[in-house]
């Protein structure tokens, strides 16, 4: 694969990241920037918050359909699926997309945390751990009513699945996935302070915006 078609493919992959789509829906179908109510962020669980499931279910969609499309680039190249190769260009082109995501060009570079593009991320390139990782957060979430902590348990346990349960021997996998878990507890810090404080919202993917 040559230099200049992969940093086409980076290119390709940030742009993929930053289609906004809760700010895109939020202004055209309701005339509201979701970054200025609730959490503030450009994601599904605080466009679920405040403008409801109609919204939050596309917007949920098409962000974990970003980080899938993204790592789907490689297979338009001469590498063989599932080689070393292949997964590393995967994972560097969904970091570009999650960086697309958190810093979208199409929305002055002010985005969401990730999480949903995340989640098509590890779905494509490990579908197993993702899926197990999907139940953790379902458990956690349908107990605590907490989208926080599901998140934050879901993350802390993809890493574990990874190098414990299905033993994988590609070193860019393993470390993604200990990144992952890093990466989640740093943009959830203040969800983290909330909830030792008992002050974080519970259920915010059924909440509607009310005013």
């Amino acid at each position: 694969m040559t230099q200049a078609l992969q940093i086409i493919s980076l290119i390709i992959a940030y742009l993929i990241g930053s289609i906004p789509s809760a700010v895109w829906i939020g202004k055209i179908f309701y005339g509201i920037d979701v970054r200025e109510y609730g959490s503030g962020n450009a994601g599904a669980t605080n466009t679920f918050r405040v403008l409801g499931k109609k919204a939050g279910i596309p917007v949920l969609f098409i962000d974990i359909l970003k980080g899938f499309a993204a790592v789907q680039l490689p297979y338009l190249t001469e590498l063989v699926p599932g080689s070393v190769q292949f997964v590393n260009l995967q994972l560097v082109l969904g970091v570009a997309a999650l960086f697309g995501h958190i810093f979208p060009l199409f929305a002055a570079f002010k985005g969401g945390k990730g999480i949903a593009t995340l989640l098509g991320i590890i779905l494509a390139v490990h579908p197993y751990a993702a899926l197990v990782s999907i139940g953790v957060f379902l458990v956690v979430f349908l107990i605590s009513k907490y989208v926080s902590l599901g998140s934050i348990t879901a993350a802390l346990t993809f890493p574990i699945i990874v190098i414990v349960v299905f033993k994988t021997r590609i070193p860019s996998l393993v470390i993604f996935s200990m990144v992952i878990a890093v990466l989640v507890l740093i943009t959830h810090q203040k969800n983290i302070e909330r909830l030792i404080k008992r002050e974080e919202s519970k259920s915010p993917l059924i909440k509607r915006k009310t005013s």
